[in-house]
């Protein structure tokens, strides 16, 4: 049997449970049998234009119906998949569609005006896709780009080697890169989760986190096994809690800010949950805070499971699992951990010399897998520098107890994480920098009780032409998604240095984080 490509496993996946209920989105549903006919439309309408194998086919909308079937088609056709986030800003649209040379963009009606703006400055892009009936000139609507079109699988000649998606993340250079992964590897990805979720067919999973992240992952994971997922377009505690009970969901995806309010929300209107079905609570995308997991466990007993990842690494560095998360006291420890090694990954913590340090020493965290990204796209040198002799240097400061549970430390390169999301110092601070006034700028994250981190920013004034604190926020506003923004400036006089004279970033950081154990929330 050959390898196995992307297609060739949603394709079957569709195929065996086309009479099950795949996708509830408000108030409609879609079975795989009409999940599957309108990827198949898509993916011809893709193929009628010109769009086919390893060409660029962006996805800018928020959580809908229309991205799974757009997820699907993209596999189908054999083209490749940039999924934007549903937080960026017009810069951000602009230069990752530059970057990626995307030929097609299936675009919410939240997106037209950005898109409609830029679309003259990007030669590459050829087709848009708008998913309202009434969409701006120059746009073709999703009704009208699927009419006429078959709903047989199309016959496409994709290779494992293909490249399937470019997936855009946060850089330190103040720009995004773009983290290709082939056909073979997110296969092999998809075995992992598969392997490391245990869904099965009866399994209802609800996702209310953006899709192109990891809620998007679970559903495709979900599809291959035939599970039905409720999908939301943004979270909300109540309706969480409405859709657990109600809909008796058994698995779901949250960032740890999302179970914080879940169980704030079922605290202070004392709703009794005790009659849910949950199985698996997952939560990644940062640390959990030890106190909250253990009120967690009281409320909806051991259903908690957590996976470190990277889009480099996607979702299964290491995990955590169910019967990790105790309160028994000769095992309440690992809370603090991020679990072992996936069964799809091996990792090591190295020093600056790349040589495996002893247990319990702190250092960065490595990981070999067989689906560590291919490469960062038209950057060989950063691919260089992350890939080192088939190890992917996380950037992830850590270390391994004697037990073989890695716990995450700190950030080799300034990393923010809020809510979930990653927010990159250096790229706060090229915005900052540009604001008239402004001669230095540092930005770290501080601890917050909800969010995890809160962003911040340290300026170093022009004191003749002094910007306000108003003005800072305002340009950020404008130029940067919501989450990276800063909630606070404080103005100084002047940096902390180390003894080579750079920034000290963490004597800025240390007054607020001196009572926590480590240096991430």
């Amino acid at each position: 049997m050959s390898e196995l490509v992307l297609k060739d496993l949603f394709n079957k996946a569709l195929a065996d449970n086309h009479d099950k209920i795949a996708i509830s989105f408000k108030n409609e549903e879609l079975t795989y049998e009409e999940l599957n006919k309108l990827a198949n439309q898509l993916a011809h309408g893709f193929l009628a234009k010109g769009i086919s194998v390893e060409d660029p086919v962006a996805m800018i909308m928020s959580n809908c119906m229309e991205y799974v079937v757009t997820d699907i088609a993209i596999m189908k056709s054999g083209a490749v998949k940039v999924p934007l986030n549903n937080m960026l800003g017009e810069t951000e649209i602009k230069y990752m569609l530059e970057n990626s040379q995307s030929k097609a963009a299936i675009v919410g009606p939240e997106f037209y005006s950005i898109v409609e703006k830029i679309r003259e400055q990007i030669p590459s892009l050829q087709i848009v896709v708008g998913l309202t009936e009434d969409v701006p000139d120059g746009f073709i609507s999703w009704k009208e780009f699927l009419t006429g079109k078959s709903d047989t699988t199309p016959i496409v000649d994709v290779k494992p080697s293909n490249t399937a998606t470019i997936t855009y993340s946060g850089g330190t250079t103040g720009l995004s890169k773009g983290i290709v992964q082939t056909q073979k590897k997110l296969v092999m990805s998809l075995y992992c989760h598969l392997i490391e979720l245990e869904i099965v067919s009866d399994d209802k999973i609800l996702v209310m986190t953006p899709l192109p992240h990891s809620g998007g992952r679970f559903i495709q994971t979900g599809i291959l096994k035939g599970a039905t997922h409720f999908i939301y377009d943004k979270f909300d505690p109540i309706q969480a809690i409405n859709a657990i009970l109600e809909k008796q969901i058994t698995i779901t995806f949250m960032v740890p800010t999302m179970i914080y309010r879940l169980l704030d929300t079922i605290e202070e209107k004392q709703i009794d949950v005790s009659s849910h079905s949950l199985k698996m609570m997952s939560y990644a995308a940062a640390p959990i805070m030890e106190d909250r997991l253990k009120q967690g466990l009281e409320v909806f007993g051991p259903v908690f499971f957590q996976f470190y990842g990277q889009t480099e690494c996607p979702n299964f560095i290491t995990r955590l699992k169910k019967e990790d998360h105790s309160l028994d006291v000769c095992k309440v420890h690992r809370l603090r951990s991020c679990g072992k090694p996936s069964i799809m990954s091996e990792v090591r913590i190295v020093n600056e010399d790349g040589e495996e340090v002893n247990t319990g020493e702190q250092g960065e965290i490595t990981v070999k897998s067989p689906f560590v990204m291919e490469r960062y796209h038209q950057l060989p040198e950063k691919t260089a520098e992350t890939i080192i002799n088939g190890w992917l240097h996380t950037g992830d400061m850590g270390k391994v107890d004697e037990e073989g549970y890695v716990y995450i430390m700190d950030r080799k390169n300034d990393m923010i994480i809020s809510g979930g999301m990653n927010v990159y110092s250096t790229e706060v601070e090229n915005v900052i920098q540009q604001v008239p006034g402004v001669r230095q700028v540092a930005v770290i994250g501080i601890p917050h009780s909800d969010w995890g981190e809160q962003v911040i920013a340290f300026v170093i004034a022009d004191s003749s032409n002094l910007p306000s604190e108003e003005a800072i926020l305002q340009y950020c506003k404008q130029n940067l998604a919501k989450y990276k923004c800063p909630k606070e400036i404080k103005f100084v006089q002047e940096f902390p240095l180390t003894p080579y004279g750079k920034l000290d970033k963490k004597t800025l950081r240390k007054p607020f984080w001196q009572n926590a154990e480590r240096s991430i929330n």
